[in-house]
């Protein structure tokens, strides 16, 4: 369950008697979750879902009961539950289901402090969990224990605020970055001596620069806050970090042992669509069918409570089964001991099952309290680090199985699907074609680019088994009508059939003018509402050259590019003796001296305050269209007056 706060006072409304702030807000963020163009209603389609959301549990029944009293009493409005609505529901004193199975879960809640000060935005109070931040610790302190550049702040204290010290100069979130997707920051362009308020502010931009360019969603986080070690957005930040490198791996096209999880009448591409967090619960139920165990049942997509795993008996037989048998060479075996799976105190048991965790070097993230609470989040984090160095999976020798279908992502896929995310777009995308199928995603990104929706036309999950995809092809229909009319896109070819099949190079041709559009919004509105086009930014770019009495372009094509030069004279001439130009080589480069020039180039331009996306080999291949908005990011930083 989130722990931040958000603003629920648009709604107007006091909390009931019977509902705390508190648990208030627990509701307002399942409904948010639920609600996805933030109307402020939804369908009596969706309120089962909105019940599980908020860990309200509730049979079947229970609920069409609910629906048929609110029918009734004339609550509802064209099928439709407000959140007001949904609170008077939760707070009604004759529903004792839902008053009991909210108490426990917030029970859950303890270990929670409050954070001193309120959001400016929305004058609410924010929080932050006490053991999130103590795993943190401990995974940051075994991640960079050996990095000299981070001694000078490790090891911290997981009982105290080091942490939110720590980060205040931006190196330790730098160094994260890099554990998570290696070579994300060109080292060369962390400043790691003699810090200045100026040196800081610098390695925070690149830092959060290069967090956005994975994936992060940073919109609301900026380097005073990092500064400031402000708890919940540090370890918001943080989190999403280390989320992305423990899931790095659990991708098939990356780990094709995840074949081993195909059920029987499954296709490939069904496997495929699954999400890191759906693939390690399949992985979970297949150690626990190996060792003969029940499966976990109520494992949700989005991991909301590990309820199976709170008495630690699945995770010490998962443990069991993975554990090494000495039956690959070179590798010892190492037992479990299994006695302390008898033990009849919940808390002791979790303890005695870390200890053989430990055994494995995998007690990282949970303690035996987290493990009964069921913190999703540790939970989840303690399960992907145990997969990750303990698949126990084997490559199956099925001839069935067409292997030149699994495709690895493309780096244009990489840049498309982390810059979705980095805007904050719900679902998170894992799978840039199977998560865009219904098109919800992508009418999110033409609100980004302040092209209307109309959310009425637009069909929402959960969708029903017969005619799913009909409602989904409605969708993406309707994304194709709106690039057309709404948005003036060039869409030739290209239908909702497309998106909804995941047509490649469709689908990206509709990535990109999103993304383009997004980029050119942008110089917009820095230059007062006035249009921006390639040629608008190729002039300026060679404008600021000039005057910095540097070598300009002709375009986006131009070969120079491939040195990265054009681009480390840009940043230098908006930034004067940014650029440490004895780092680099200029004349007679071999295809690895371009790429360091590129990683160079790159990591200085979110350096100064550039949020790029493309990556170094866009560079050095001369790519266009990445190239375009490597330059225009640098023009929307040159044209701030910073």
């Amino acid at each position: 369950m989130k722990l931040y706060i958000t603003d629920f006072r648009s709604h107007n409304m006091a909390a009931p008697a019977q509902i705390s702030q508190d648990e208030l807000q627990e509701l307002k963020e399942a409904f948010d979750t639920i609600d996805l163009d933030s109307n402020g209603h939804i369908s009596t389609d969706e309120l089962n879902e909105l019940f599980k959301a908020a860990n309200l549990s509730l049979p079947g029944y229970k609920v069409r009961e609910i629906i048929q009293n609110l029918m009734k009493a004339g609550d509802l409005h064209d099928g439709k539950v407000t959140f007001d609505e949904f609170v008077n529901v939760s707070s009604d004193v004759n529903s004792t289901e839902v008053a009991k199975t909210f108490k426990k879960a917030i029970n859950k809640k303890e270990g929670i402090y409050a954070v001193a000060g309120r959001s400016e935005q929305s004058g609410t109070q924010h929080s932050y969990s006490e053991e999130e931040k103590v795993a943190f610790v401990n995974w940051v302190n075994k991640a960079l224990e050996k990095d000299p550049d981070c001694q000078h702040v490790l090891p911290m204290d997981p009982t105290t605020d080091d942490l939110f010290t720590a980060v205040g100069d931006g190196i330790v979130l730098c160094k994260m970055i890099n554990q998570s997707v290696p070579d994300t920051i060109d080292e060369r362009t962390i400043n790691k001596k003699k810090l200045t308020p100026f040196t800081i502010q610098e390695n925070l931009n690149l830092a959060l620069n290069s967090a956005s360019a994975i994936g992060c969603h940073v919109v609301n986080i900026g380097a005073e806050d990092l500064k400031e070690g402000r708890q919940h957005l540090v370890l918001g930040l943080l989190w999403q970090v280390i989320k992305i490198g423990l899931f790095a791996d659990i991708e098939i096209s990356r780990n094709e042992a995840l074949i081993a999880l195909l059920r029987d009448g499954e296709s490939l591409e069904d496997l495929m669509k699954l999400s890191p967090e759906e693939l390690l619960l399949r992985w979970a139920n297949y150690q626990l069918e190996e060792a003969g165990c029940p499966k976990i049942n109520n494992f949700s997509s989005d991991i909301k409570l590990f309820s199976d795993l709170l008495d630690s008996k699945a995770y010490y037989n998962i443990l069991n089964q993975v554990a090494p048998k000495g039956d690959e060479e070179g590798i010892p075996p190492i037992a479990i001991d299994m006695s302390g799976i008898r033990e009849k105190e919940d808390i002791k048991r979790a303890e005695c099952m870390l200890e053989q965790a430990d055994r494995l070097g995998c007690r990282q993230f949970v303690t035996a309290t987290d493990v009964i609470r069921g913190n999703p989040k540790l939970n989840l984090a303690f399960i992907a680090n145990l997969f990750n160095k303990y698949p126990a999976l084997k490559k199956p020798e099925n001839q069935d199985i067409d292997w030149s279908s699994i495709e690895g992502e493309t780096r244009e896929e990489r840049t498309f699907r982390n810059w979705m995310n980095s805007l904050g777009v719900n679902p998170r995308v894992n799978h840039l074609y199977a998560d865009l199928d219904d098109a919800l995603v992508i009418f999110q990104l033409y609100e980004k680019i302040k092209v209307p929706v109309d959310w009425d036309r637009v069909n929402k999950p959960p969708y029903s088994k017969l005619g799913s995809n009909m409602k989904k092809l409605e969708n993406c229909n309707y994304a194709v009508e709106l690039g057309k009319k709404e948005a003036k896109f060039s869409l030739v070819g290209i239908a909702g059939q497309d998106l909804n099949e995941g047509n490649r190079k469709l689908t990206q041709a509709l990535l990109w003018q999103l993304m383009r559009r997004y980029t050119l919004n942008i110089l917009e509105e820095l230059g007062d509402g006035q249009k921006v086009n390639d040629d608008t930014i190729v002039i300026w770019v060679n404008e600021k050259l000039t005057e910095a009495s540097k070598a300009t372009i002709s375009g986006f094509k131009d070969g120079s590019i491939a040195t990265s030069m054009p681009v480390l004279d840009l940043i230098d001439a908006i930034q004067p003796g940014s650029i440490r130009y004895d780092l680099i080589k200029v004349e007679d480069l071999t295809e690895e001296e371009k790429l360091n020039n590129a990683k160079y180039a790159i990591s200085m331009a979110r350096k100064i305050g550039a949020r790029v996306y493309a990556l170094p080999e866009d560079l050095v291949e001369v790519k266009p269209k990445m190239v375009m908005t490597v330059f225009a990011c640098l023009m929307a930083r040159g044209m701030k007056r910073v």
